[in-house]
């Protein structure tokens, strides 16, 4: 299985692959090979900056010879007319890796953002919110590097590193404590240490969960009330998460009701990138 940072190594190989092709011919044929400059990134709209880490990678790996200085780190908070980092070197590197760096971090800025945004609302309470595996293909591990970045937890990164059983696994399985045992006995004959939680619609699958012993229980569709009660029930026994059609105007009920996670597919699956451009200076 590829790393993280094979992984992030693919997609900018790809990322240079389309946009560049057999060359930007563009640059190509306006800008002589000697000819050296300065860029600037230029933050046009407030949120949270996420991506210069990567934005190095992208630098480097296209050019070696760029020199990157940072003045703001991911993480920190931004406002429009800020510059967060001078990449300095040949032009024609500077205008051929313009795009794929600012498609990245405008996306990886918008997540953080909207993440920071969600977490803001559960202050004070115990509760995180978590991504999903609501992604777009290919730049997964950037997007859950976003919300880390903007203050919330990632739930698994993929089908790999955690037994989440849905209700689609339940009903084929047969039962919540039919799919619990297999799921058990797959880590055990397979060496595996994974997590394992259950997605639960009601009363009875939730007390099928706690007995069948999993590490999570994920409340699917409950209203905040019915959030309420099943944390009376659970409280102290497992971890809870709640999930499904949760916005961020009733996040915070959710929060109030005692649960531990809260899942939210809107932060990477519908987010605005955050404006910003990478002007000549």
């Amino acid at each position: 299985m590829k790393t993280r940072d094979e992984l992030i190594d693919d997609l900018i190989t790809l990322a240079f692959a389309e946009d560049i092709g057999d060359g930007d011919h563009t640059t190509l044929s306006t800008i002589p090979a000697d000819e050296t400059g300065r860029q600037h990134l230029l933050i046009k709209q407030p949120g949270i900056l996420a991506g210069v880490e990567i934005a190095r990678k992208v630098f480097e790996k296209f050019d070696p010879s760029l020199k990157m200085t940072v003045f703001i780190k991911d993480g920190e908070t931004v406002k429009p007319g800020d510059i967060a980092f001078v990449v300095e070197g040949p032009v024609r590197s500077l205008l051929q890796t313009e795009r794929t760096m600012l498609n990245i971090m405008q996306r990886m800025s918008g997540i953080a953002t909207t993440t920071h945004e969600y977490q803001s609302r559960l202050a004070g309470l115990k509760t995180k919110v978590l991504d999903t595996r609501k992604t777009t293909p290919g730049m997964r591990m950037l997007e859950k590097e976003a919300v880390k970045i903007g203050g919330g937890e990632n739930h698994r990164i993929g089908l790999f590193d955690m037994i989440l059983i849905k209700d689609n696994h339940v009903d084929f399985a047969g039962g919540i404590p039919q799919a619990v045992k297999a799921a058990k006995d797959y880590c055990k004959s397979t060496g595996r240490d994974l997590k394992i939680e259950v997605e639960v619609r009601n009363t009875e699958e939730i007390n099928q969960a706690l007995e069948a012993g999993v590490d999570r229980i994920m409340l699917d569709n409950f209203t905040p009330e019915r959030t309420k009660e099943a944390v009376e029930l659970i409280a102290g026994r497992t971890e809870i998460e709640s999930s499904g059609g949760i916005t961020i105007d009733t996040l915070r009920q959710y929060g109030e009701a005692g649960v531990d996670y809260i899942s939210v597919g809107a932060l990477t699956h519908s987010v605005k990138g955050l404006d910003m451009s990478f002007k000549a200076c």
